[in-house]
């Protein structure tokens, strides 16, 4: 069965009864069908199940991408999913046996479903991710000779089952066929297992390192060190913290590589040409390299920007040594190490840097440097240390205004940017300009951090198990979770600096 141009249900397909063999076990929770469709994901994804969660909690997702095409996923629209109360042996994909379900609620990229004959009884609601490959758009059944029938719990309903679908189906919509192309195009990475770049030394963050990708799991590189064996960082492909081969000599940088691997990247940058195991520079993130005179930073000009290592703070900081093509090194005052090894590498177009008086503007606490007697201002503080502020028109956050679609309470799943191996069960806890700041759910306030709402740190419920990640669910109150404490080691004390200060983990 096709469906029309504007994604409605023209015809009906045939209709299998069910046998009189017993049904399949289904098991219940809080009112609604707890189901295991099956996906690559599903080992990742078995500890923690979202809609419990979200009705345990009476909390929302945050919403999906794609909104042009996400926001028309509307509560009646028809799907054809997996047939889970019926007498089919679902091991044997050629036995699968599906039916007709309707929306009733979208939260990130899951769905509330109710197979079509249950009318108001909500006995047998479930849980699923829409970008599941066993979710179709009605018609695909037809259209590929796989088996619809009834639940078995609900066929006694109906007498004449295809009648009843003719007055449910027939003119309503449905998933657009441009569904599951779109949402594999937005996962698409360009970056690929054994390409070679820079990326930034955990350790030492004022320096980059030569690391080789080993892993790419939706758009989220993991990185191994040349130079450190066992040593591995994770990312985003579209993050300031990686850069093309050359780099590092280009705009200044340190970095920790050999004689052969810096003769090589100068090379390379006077030829502009790439051997194919090198990642080129048109796969990274694009950022203005020409800026005029006026538009560039200067060494000593005070701001205020999120602490990279401490991210629940923002921080009065200082322009370090400014670098070439708009980067420059920050540094947090009061926190930063005197050799500089903890200086952060920023680019003018930085969404985590603001001009001063951000934080009063925006009703966020802003952290006086460590150490720091008296009240906090910042006319006073530029007297005393006899400096200048950046002028407010060199922020993008100034020149570039958002929209930030967030609201306080959503839920969503978060990369821990001081672990940033984990994604995290997370929570909206404040919107405030371009900025949220992060929830770790049963995790107390020093472990929340503050991102930008564009961030392609954070994610819509249901993305770990779209892509095939491990999902870390939330911190039970009445235990310790151990393993991940032991992954989170970086929680300072907020009166002295440390040398935890200098790495990530």
């Amino acid at each position: 069965m096709a469906t029309t141009s504007n994604e409605t249900v023209s015809v009906l397909p045939s209709i299998t009864s069910n046998n009189s063999s017993p049904p399949q076990q289904i098991s219940r929770a809080n009112g609604a069908t707890i189901i295991s469709i099956p996906t690559a994901s599903a080992d990742a994804i078995a500890s923690f199940s979202w809609g419990n969660y979200l009705k345990e909690t009476n909390a929302h997702g945050a919403p999906a991408p794609l909104q042009d095409m996400w926001g028309q996923l509307t509560p009646g629209m028809k799907v054809e999913v997996i047939n889970t109360d019926c007498s089919y042996n679902l091991n044997d994909p050629k036995e699968k046996i599906f039916w007709f379900a309707y929306i009733v609620r979208v939260e990130g990229y899951l769905a509330l479903l109710r197979y079509e004959g249950c009318d108001d009884d909500s006995s047998m609601d479930f849980w699923c991710n829409l970008c599941n490959k066993d979710v179709h758009c009605v018609g695909w059944c037809g259209q590929h000779g796989v088996k619809l029938a009834p639940p078995r719990s609900i066929e006694h309903r109906q007498t004449d089952w295809k009648t009843f679908l003719v007055n449910k189906l027939v003119g309503a919509k449905t998933l657009p066929d441009s569904f599951r192309p779109k949402i594999q195009s937005s996962l698409r990475c360009p970056f690929k297992k054994y390409m070679l770049l820079e990326v930034i030394d955990k350790f030492q963050v004022a320096h980059m390192c030569v690391g080789k990708i080993s892993e790419v799991i939706g758009g989220r590189l993991r990185i191994n060190y040349e130079n450190k064996p066992g040593e591995h960082f994770w990312v985003h492909h579209t993050s300031e913290l990686i850069h093309p081969v050359g780099w590092s000599y280009a705009v200044g940088h340190k970095i920790e590589a050999t004689d052969e691997y810096e003769n090589e990247a100068m090379k390379i940058n006077e030829t502009n040409s790439y051997p194919a195991y090198i990642a080129t520079p048109d796969l990274f993130r694009n950022v203005p390299v020409n800026l005029p005179d006026d538009e560039h930073f200067k060494e000593g000009q005070k701001l205020e920007a999120v602490d990279p290592l401490e991210m629940s703070r923002i921080c009065p900081a200082t322009v370090g040594k400014v670098l070439k093509n708009g980067y420059f090194m920050l540094s947090i005052d009061g926190s930063s190490a005197e050799d500089g090894s903890d200086w952060f590498c920023y680019h003018s177009s930085s969404r985590l840097i603001f001009p001063i008086n951000f934080c009063k503007t925006n009703k966020i606490p802003l952290s006086p440097p460590l150490g720091y007697q008296g009240e906090f201002e910042w006319e006073k503080y530029l007297l005393e240390t006899n400096s200048v502020y950046a002028p407010q028109e060199l922020f993008q956050v100034i020149k570039e205004k958002t929209i930030n679609p967030f609201t306080v309470g959503m839920k969503i799943e978060a990369v821990d940017m001081m672990a940033p191996h984990l994604v995290c069960v997370a929570a909206i806890a404040k919107v405030a300009d371009n900025l949220i700041r992060v929830r770790f759910d049963g995790w107390g306030d020093d472990f929340e951090q503050w991102v930008d709402c564009q961030s392609m740190n954070i994610y819509p419920i249901g993305w770990c198990e779209l892509v095939g990640y491990k999902l870390e669910p939330p911190r039970q109150t009445e235990q310790e979770n151990t393993e991940l404490v032991k992954q989170r080691p970086w929680k300072k004390s907020s009166t002295r600096k440390t040398n935890k200060r200098k790495r990530l983990t």
